[in-house]
């Protein structure tokens, strides 16, 4: 390394540029930094030239198209000697290469916030910096704060890096980027501030790992104990015990791996870094390895002195077996190892779980991890926001956001084998019947369906969209496609063109309307008709707002709200009317005993209007209606345990509709393309009316 100290990393006077810096979190980050500590002299972005980036109450921070260009525009004092990298992986290579060769020989250290940059081009990164004689940190980092001298780089800290970095004498060094402020912020309780708080990033690839950072934690004069957060995965712990244990006398370390309740269960974990692969890369390898070097038993909070004891025999540190240990047993240490407090302790922090119910999560995780006070804690903002539209929606999951660009939850192929969330195509092209409408169950949904009846069902769905006669609007389209002479594609595209709000998409409004019905109930399972609650009170509740807005607006002169998917232009002429096609399913479902409470909720609303006077006759509930009511008791119970979000739930009948369409506007653009003339859906000049009066 270049660095000697930590201060080398970073200290006061220290000037920072900024790459990809208009971008949202750059953007965001850096102006927080410069009200921190004004360290910021630039950025670039490609594009971007001439702007600024606004910090209210500082200044603002110029913007250069190119680096080059900002170190030839940029006096002597202000080119900058650390660079911040926010850049998308695909140009980070481009950024840091671009930066080592016009770096002028003043560069440093570069510091790589973008994760999942791949392992060939951060080893490539790792020889350029080499060359060039400059220190990288990451990739995925989340900066570096030096308490002493105020100054940071990156989002170390947060949005309010003064209320959790005091002064002092811990050196961190973590996996986790925001793990460096939860430690930060717990040590405090023991009267323990920070000298200087170093995320090393966990992707594959650690550019610059901790057994690189220890030797200048050691040499740094404001540093008394070094505090450690490590993950599974990778060797470079076994590195930084190789380089402790070649140290005569070592600073003390307080280290807590995570990770060990996820050995043997099906549970993730985050960093691209965190996978497991060969000896001493497991959380428990790691543990005992480094238990081994302390020469002392894991932390025993109930026993203090215990560890006391036998930290003052070699003052190596300590291991902790949960993170609101590090209070007591960095007590232990400062005490063992003679080593002052930096100001007066405060009062430990106490975890109070924001919730108590685990769901799914209860079968996998060790029953200690389920934690079930009796007074759950204030939720703090903006989770509290969040928490409340949560339950406020009562089903349906809250969508996680992040780029997309290059991957799917939805499909792979690893280059052999296709895959629909998981399952293989080939596997299901095997099961025969039904298995196209089964598959595209799984791929609109995410889980497959959980009885067999339901992929009947939505067969029948798929058929019963088809046509409606060539009248139709949807219909009509591949007509008029294959009498100009269209291709195909094109035919299937105006079908589709063809299908609105009206035409097919009220679909959408008929499931949002019994999300906004049914999503309160309570209700679990749509097809058991003895745990629904109270059917016969929800319709009565909901044909008495309807009079009564329909009556309100009829007073005002206003179109009322009609229930979508109630009513069908063609079958209406009669008392009481029926759409054939939701005639077809309903007697499926009688045949088979099967219950839908949302299609029992239409037939219910429908003759409930006509007896209380709302309706002068019975309107059919139409297929659109039977859909829907088919594929929200599909989705339903996955709304329920918030599986799928109440927005996919909403688009399932519109896209059914289209699906089926289009495959029909297939077969009316072949049969006209066949046996059609050319232009012959135009329509003739004498039967066209103008409305208008001529003005010329």
């Amino acid at each position: 390394m270049r660095a000697k100290s930590l201060n080398d990393l970073l200290q006061k006077g220290d000037r920072v540029a900024v790459s990809n810096i208009t971008g949202r979190e750059a953007s965001k980050v850096s102006v927080i930094s410069q009200r921190y500590c004004g360290n910021i002299v630039a950025g670039w972005a490609l594009g971007k030239a001439g702007q600024v980036v606004d910090v209210p109450g500082v200044g603002s921070i110029p913007v250069f198209g190119q680096f080059n260009e900002m170190m030839g525009t940029l006096p002597e004092g202000k080119k900058p000697n650390k660079i911040i990298v926010y850049s998308p992986p695909d140009a980070v290579y481009g950024d840091v290469k671009e930066a080592l060769e016009h770096c002028m020989s003043c560069v440093e250290t570069i510091y790589v916030i973008t994760e999942h940059v791949s392992i060939e081009v951060t080893a490539k990164l790792r020889e350029l910096a080499n060359q060039a004689n400059v220190d990288l940190i990451g990739c995925n980092t989340l900066g570096i704060i030096n308490a002493h001298d105020r100054v940071r780089i990156g989002a170390v800290g947060g949005d309010t890096p003064d209320e959790t970095f005091e002064k002092g004498s811990v050196c961190i060094m973590s996996n986790s980027g925001n793990m460096v402020n939860t430690i930060a912020t717990y040590i405090k309780s023991a009267g323990l501030g920070i000298s200087h708080g170093i995320s090393t990033g966990k992707d594959a690839l650690i550019l610059t790992p901790i057994k690189d950072l220890l030797p200048l934690a050691m040499k740094d004069p404001r540093t008394q104990i070094v505090v450690m957060y490590v993950e599974p995965g990778g060797v470079y712990e076994e590195e930084a015990v190789a380089y402790l244990k070649s140290v005569k006398n070592p600073k003390p370390v307080l280290i807590y791996v995570s990770g060990k309740f996820a050995e043997g269960r099906s549970v993730s974990l985050g960093h691209a870094g965190a996978v497991v692969e060969g000896k001493n890369t497991s959380a428990s390898a790691k543990m005992m390895m480094f238990d081994e070097y302390f020469g002392v038993p894991v932390f025993d909070p109930e026993n203090p002195k215990r560890a006391m004891t036998a930290l003052a025999g070699n003052k190596r540190g300590v291991r902790v077996n949960a993170l609101h240990d590090l209070v007591s047993a960095a007590s232990a240490v400062i005490e063992a190892c003679g080593i002052g407090t930096d100001f007066p302790r405060t009062k430990a922090i106490e975890v109070k779980p924001w919730f108590v119910d685990f769901g799914a999560l209860e079968r996998k995780l060790p029953g200690e991890l389920l934690l079930h006070p009796a007074e759950p804690g204030t939720i703090p903002e903006p989770y509290g926001a969040l928490v409340e539209r949560f339950i406020k929606t009562g089903i349906g999951r809250i969508p996680t956001r992040q780029t997309m660009r290059n991957t799917s939850h939805a499909s792979s192929n690893d280059g052999v084998t296709p895959r629909i969330y998981g399952y293989s195509v080939m596997n299901l092209m095997k099961k025969g019947k039904g298995s196209f409408a089964e598959s595209v169950l799984l791929y609109w949904l995410g889980h497959p369906p959980k009885q067999e009846f339901e992929i009947t069902l939505f067969e029948m769905c798929l058929v019963a969209s088809l046509t409606n006669g060539p009248g139709t609007i949807s219909s009509q389209a591949p007509k008029l496609s294959a009498s100009a002479g269209n291709a195909p594609n094109t035919a299937m595209i105006a079908t589709l063109a063809a299908i609105g709000t009206v035409h097919g998409g009220n679909g959408q409004e008929a499931a949002r309307m019994l999300v906004d019905v049914f999503g309160k109930s309570g209700m679990v399972d749509p097809y058991d008709k003895g745990k629904v609650p109270n059917l016969e009170g929800i319709v009565k509740e909901f044909i008495k707002k309807f009079k009564a807005n329909k009556n309100a607006a009829k007073d005002a002169g206003l179109e009322y709200e009609k229930v979508p998917c109630l009513g069908h232009p063609v079958f209406n002429k009669d008392p009481v009317n029926y759409d054939p096609r939701e005639r077809v399913i309903s007697a499926y479902l009688q045949e088979k005993g099967i219950y839908n409470v949302f299609l029992d909720f239409y037939h219910q609303v429908t003759t409930g209007m006509t007896a209380a006077g709302v309706t002068n006759k019975v309107h059919a509930v139409n297929v659109d209606a039977a859909l829907t009511c088919i594929l929200m008791g599909i989705a339903w119970p996955l709304l329920v345990d918030k599986k799928i979000t109440v927005e996919r739930a909403v688009d399932l009948p519109f896209l059914a509709f289209a699906l089926g369409r289009s495959a029909g506007g297939a077969g009316e653009y072949l049969d006209h393309r066949e046996s059609g003339t050319d232009m012959d859906m135009r329509v003739p000049v004498k039967e066209c009316v103008f409305l208008g009066r001529a003005q010329d």
